[in-house]
């Protein structure tokens, strides 16, 4: 199993390239299901789930072809299928798999889809996919850990989520594609893999309108057509890089990125001191200041503060002067790295969904467990600031989100390798 073995202290300068965002790729494969013709996804990720992905489209009997030059193209023909069903050896490390259950349902009228695994950090339940496909017509049954649903052909439907749901609004925005008639997504998640997602599929030959906002509308069609369509950057990636930058009080210039999609992210970096500014259209400029101060942080649905970077600022929170409030709304046990950092020296205290941190405190190097991907990242993070040698065990969850991490640290000066 492999292991991070991190010689903190060094302080990070240079530039470093954002690939394209995992939680942008997945839905995109997934959409090439809907559609006999080939589609060629660009700026794709080589990460662990993108690579799970294409291999459980392939058990489906579609056509996936990943170039070896360049590694970031992605082309699925998914002419006919065969095997309709994600099987849960295939996708048991990875929730993304429930992704096939809209389009194979609208396309096909059958999908036989796992329940989903993936991170450990609370229940992710897809009670609202179920009901919002029996809405559009769906008979589904779920036993021995899977979700069967069948239909002779969705039909538009209001659909109005009790709750947002990023990958609820994508399955059922794919599924609706095909469907008979107007569907309305009411509350539905606005992040900027949706609107990506929207895009595609409306280069596809669907009728999507609203993607971004609350309310979706798609207007169904018989059929979709191949795409060439270029996935967005990672936002998560660039977040995390810019608190590299930060809380190793380094200058890095992060590019390939969209500023406008961590407006979050970047107002608090400046509220705790961090200087911050765009340069060119696609990059950001960071340079951690001497002294950090504490802040506040909730975590939010997009456009608020993301889930996926609360883990990268509780390390940096243990570098700031003062008292820093962390409360989780998305998840329920996204916490688990808190513990790990504790055992660095960190000052943490966690009780429920909420964590205060004190700081600043000196953190000595320990070995340390991932519990999942974006608490992998927060390891590492304070990993670089740590004196002595910390070691990151179970690296695979990064893996799973993080294209050559350790490679792309090292090329700023991090003094990291990998390690069995």
């Amino acid at each position: 199993m492999d292991k991070f073995v991190i010689e903190g202290g060094a302080r990070l300068e240079g530039t470093v390239r954002i690939s394209g965002a995992k939680n942008a790729a997945l839905p995109a494969m997934a959409a090439a299901l809907l559609t006999r013709e080939a589609v060629h996804l660009e700026n794709v990720p080589r990460v662990r789930d993108i690579i799970t992905m294409g291999k459980l489209l392939a058990h489906m009997q579609a056509h996936v072809e990943t170039p070896v030059v360049p590694p970031t193209n992605v082309t699925i023909q998914a002419e006919e299928i065969s095997h309709a069903e994600a099987p849960y050896e295939m996708v048991k490390t990875m929730r993304a798999s429930v992704l096939t259950l809209g389009p194979l349902v609208g396309r096909f009228g059958y999908a036989k889809v796992s329940l989903p695994g993936g991170c450990a950090i609370g229940a992710r339940p897809i009670d609202l996919h179920i009901k919002a496909l029996e809405k559009m017509g769906a008979q589904i049954s779920t036993e021995h850990g899977y979700v069967e649903a069948r239909t002779e052909r969705l039909r538009g439907a209001h659909i109005v989520f009790e709750k947002i749901t990023v990958t609820g609004t994508e399955n059922i925005l794919m599924a609706a594609a095909l469907a008979d008639g107007m569907t309305t997504l009411e509350n539905a998640a606005r992040e900027p893999e949706v609107t990506d997602l929207a895009e595609l599929l409306n280069k596809m030959g669907a009728h999507i309108e609203g993607a971004g906002t609350s309310t979706i509308r798609i207007r169904g069609v018989s059929r979709l057509h191949g795409a060439t369509h270029s996935i967005i950057p990672d936002r998560i990636e660039a977040g995390t890089f810019l608190a590299a930058g930060a809380i190793t009080r380094g200058e890095v210039l992060v590019v390939n990125c969209r500023p406008d999609h961590l407006t979050a992210v970047t107002e608090k970096l400046a509220e705790i001191g961090v200087s911050i500014r765009a340069e060119g259209r696609d990059g950001l400029r960071v340079r951690g200041p001497a002294t950090l101060k504490g802040a506040d942080l909730t975590t939010e649905e997009y456009p608020g503060f993301a889930t996926d970077m609360q883990a990268q600022y509780m390390a940096l929170a243990t570098q700031a002067e003062g008292t820093s409030l962390i409360t989780e709304t998305i998840f329920e046990n996204r916490f688990m790295h808190a513990s790990e950092m504790v055992r660095m020296g960190a000052n943490i205290s966690v009780e429920g969904r909420q964590a205060v941190v004190r700081g600043p405190s000196p953190l000595s190097g320990a070995n340390v467990i991932a519990s999942d991907l974006r608490a992998s990242a927060s390891l590492v993070l304070a990993g670089l600031v740590a004196t002595g040698e910390t070691v990151v065990d179970r690296v695979y969850h990064i893996d799973r989100g993080y294209e050559s991490i350790e490679e792309k640290l090292s090329a700023l000066g991090a003094r990291i390798k990998r390690t069995r």
